[in-house]
């Protein structure tokens, strides 16, 4: 078996995610769509605190780049809009799975959603979905209603849940993006506007959980079997048993990691990734600030499994319960999480309000360290059009007054 020293696992994972190095060149347009496929998809969520977490996923990985690309790729039809992780933007050519998927999925919480909804609302359901049979693509704001949206669901009126709920159920798709408002339209209609037409009948479901467990080793770069299933949300969860076909039929690869008590898989056409992990080859230079949507942290448990790094999102908790801040983006420095930045932008004054930042236990504020960090600030607020930064607080002691030297240099 194949032995990765726990550093070589750390920037394996950041090699198949695409945050190992800086670009070479200036991002264009096809990244977009090249960094979703190396993810397998980009989680959407609609909080705008800095950016909204889809482009801020992207900014980490490509640098500065137009957020109208991501918006023209789903109106192209080279991306696609379904529940994966969560509600996420995915290759196209992978909708099929998604698509096929959906029939097995009863145990997502979206879909037991719009069952429920679909089952007390049906008649107000098929005549909104005949209307957009009837006139084409709507989106909620389409429909007009003076009361109130109702409780659940994020308060949205009944027409939005209706929408959301054909579209858990695969009726609707998005076709577009307006103002980040999704435009509905029948998913028949939207996928015969794209590029590649979608395969015919439907796959086994075990072949789709099949496709989607490697597809998560190899997005991870590597991992334990506990951890696939809650990348595309698998049930049941994923067992060295099942794997085990896999490693025979040579599409996965059972390696050793230093620390750790269980196997790790690597998928094989990370081979050459491989090869240079064991060999020590792997570098990390780049700096950057991820959302907290990004995959690297989005499972607590792995997050602390690669990089001893204990992360919760902390804008769904009581402001008098939070330890850091209502949307705190961690801090990847040179392939490691060195903390973590409490960020406002303020786009109509042009000011970037760096409201705090923490080092983790033990880091140093070394001079290449805060160099890195403020680089990042700056590129980042750049890219927001808010060029003025401030930075207001910092631990340990002095971090706050290195960092505001730095981003005035």
């Amino acid at each position: 078996m194949v032995q990765l020293s726990h550093r070589a696992a750390q920037l394996l994972h950041l090699a198949a995610q695409g945050l190992l190095r800086r670009g070479t060149r200036k991002a264009r347009k096809p990244d977009v769509t090249a960094a979703i496929a190396r993810m397998g998809m980009l989680q959407i969520d609609t909080i705008n605190v800095v950016a909204r977490s889809p482009y801020m996923v992207l900014f980490s990985r490509l640098g500065s780049y137009r957020e109208a690309w991501l918006d023209e790729a789903l109106a192209e039809g080279r991306l696609a809009e379904a529940w994966a992780h969560e509600a996420s933007f995915v290759p196209s050519a992978e909708y099929h799975y998604h698509r096929d998927y959906r029939l097995g999925r009863a145990g997502h919480w979206a879909h037991r959603m719009a069952e429920r909804t679909h089952a007390e609302a049906r008649t107000d359901m098929d005549a909104l979905l005949a209307r957009i049979r009837r006139e084409g693509p709507l989106r909620a704001a389409d429909f007009e209603r003076d009361a109130p949206g109702s409780k659940g669901w994020w308060g949205w009126k009944p027409e939005k849940k209706w929408l959301e709920a054909w579209f858990a159920l695969g009726e609707l798709m998005v076709l577009r993006r307006d103002r980040f408002q999704r435009v509905y339209d029948l998913a028949d209609r939207v996928t015969a506007r794209w590029p590649e037409p979608l395969p015919a009948g439907v796959m086994d479901e075990a072949a789709v959980r099949e496709y989607f467990i490697v597809r998560s080793v190899e997005a991870l770069g590597v991992a334990r079997a506990r951890w696939l299933a809650d990348y595309y949300r698998l049930k049941p969860r994923v067992t060295d048993e099942e794997l085990a076909p896999l490693v025979a039929r040579g599409v996965l690869r059972r390696v050793a990691v230093e620390g750790w008590d269980e196997a790790a898989y690597v998928q094989a056409s990370h081979a050459a990734l491989l090869e240079q992990a064991t060999s020590n080859t792997l570098r990390a230079t780049r700096t950057t600030l991820l959302s907290p949507f990004d995959p690297v942290v989005w499972d607590r448990a792995r997050a602390i499994g690669l990089f001893g790094f204990e992360y919760t999102i902390e804008c769904y908790t009581p402001a008098a319960k939070r330890c850091y801040g209502y949307y705190v983006l961690p801090i990847l420095h040179r392939g490691r999480l060195v903390g973590r930045l409490d960020a406002k932008a303020h786009r109509s004054s042009g000011l970037f309000q760096v409201l705090g930042v923490w080092l983790e236990e033990g880091v140093q504020p070394s001079p290449a360290l805060v160099d890195g960090i403020a680089t990042a600030i700056i590129e980042c607020a750049a890219w927001h059009g808010t060029p003025r930064v401030t930075v207001e607080s910092g631990q340990p002691k002095g971090l706050a007054a290195q960092l505001k030297r730095a981003c005035q240099r």
